[in-house]
C-alpha cells in the first residue's frame, strides 16, 4: 500500500485510536479497585473523625482509619419503619447501588422531596458510637442536591438524639471559594452544640443568611450563613428537614428514644 495513499493513514488512524482505547481501558479497570478503596477511606475517614473516639487533629494511616471504622457498630435501617433491619449486612449493602434498584430503592413523593433527590434507598447504614454500655453518638448518611452537585456527608448525633455532636460533608462539585465553603473545618465546626428540632419536635434547624448572634435565640438552631453561596445553604437546610423529617430518619430517631438499642459484644468490635 502506498504511503501516501489515504487508505493507510485511515488504517493508522484506525489503528492508533484501537490501541489508545484498549490502553484506556486496561488503566480503567486496573485503577477501579484503587479508586474504589481510596472512596472507602474517605468515607471512613469522616465517619471515625465524627465518632469523637480520635482527637479532631489526630492523623491516622488508611490502616488506622479502616481499623478505626471497624470498631464501630454499623447497622442497617429500614428508613420507613425506623427498625434495625437484621437482614442486611453492613459491611455488604451499598445505599447508592439500591437507590435504583426496585426493591431496594423508592420514590420520594413530589411534596415531600426537600431534598430534590427523587429516589432514595429504602435502607441505610447508621453507625452507634458506644462508650462502655453507653450510647455516645449516632452517626447518619445524609445527602441532597446542592446547587450544581449531589452533596454526601453525615451529621453525628448526641446521645439525646437532638444536638448535633459534628457534622462533615466529604463529597460535593458546588462551585470553588463559594458552595464547596461546607467542606470548611471551620465552618463544620460552627454545627456542634446546635439543635435539630423545635420543643413541637419539628426539624428545627437551618443554615442562615448571615452571621449569626451567639447569644440570639436563632443560635439555637442556626449556624452562619455562607457568604456568596446562599442556594448552596438553602440546599443543605432543605436536605436536614428532608432527613431528619417523616420521609427521614424521624421513625428512626423514635423508636431509638422509645427502645434504646443495646451494645452486644462481638469479637474485635462494637456490634
Amino acid at each position: 500500500m502506498n504511503n501516501d495513499s489515504p487508505q493507510k493513514a485511515l488504517l493508522v488512524i484506525f489503528l492508533v485510536a484501537l490501541v489508545c482505547s484498549i490502553l484506556v481501558s486496561v488503566a480503567a479497570i486496573s485503577l477501579r479497585p484503587i479508586q474504589l478503596r481510596n472512596q472507602v477511606v474517605e468515607r471512613s475517614r469522616n465517619i471515625v473523625a465524627l465518632s469523637g473516639l480520635v482527637e479532631p487533629d489526630e492523623k491516622l494511616s488508611t490502616d488506622e482509619i479502616l481499623a478505626a471504622v471497624e470498631q464501630l457498630d454499623a447497622r442497617v435501617i429500614d428508613i420507613d419503619s425506623g427498625e434495625f433491619e437484621d437482614s442486611l449486612d453492613a459491611n455488604e449493602f451499598d445505599p447508592r447501588a439500591a437507590v435504583n434498584d426496585a426493591e431496594l430503592g423508592t420514590a420520594i413523593p413530589d411534596g415531600e422531596d426537600g431534598a430534590s433527590l427523587g429516589r432514595r434507598s429504602r435502607y441505610e447504614i447508621v453507625h452507634l458510637v458506644w462508650v462502655g454500655d453507653e450510647l455516645q453518638r449516632v452517626i447518619l448518611p445524609i445527602v441532597g442536591q446542592g446547587m450544581w452537585s449531589t452533596l454526601y456527608g453525615y451529621i453525628a448525633l448526641e446521645a439525646d438524639l437532638n444536638t448535633i455532636a459534628a457534622v462533615s460533608f466529604y463529597e460535593q462539585a458546588e462551585t470553588a471559594g463559594l458552595g464547596d465553603q461546607i467542606t470548611r473545618p471551620d465552618w463544620q465546626a460552627k454545627w456542634a452544640g446546635r439543635e435539630l428540632f423545635g420543643s413541637d419536635g419539628s426539624a428545627r434547624f437551618r443554615v442562615a443568611a448571615g452571621p449569626v448572634d451567639a447569644g440570639s435565640s436563632a443560635a439555637r438552631h442556626q449556624v452562619d450563613g455562607l457568604t456568596g453561596a446562599t442556594v448552596t445553604g438553602n440546599s443543605v437546610t432543605r436536605l436536614v428537614a428532608y432527613w431528619f423529617g417523616p420521609h427521614g430518619y424521624a421513625s428512626f430517631l423514635d423508636n431509638l428514644r422509645i427502645r434504646p438499642p443495646v451494645r452486644v459484644a462481638k469479637e474485635g468490635g462494637q456490634e
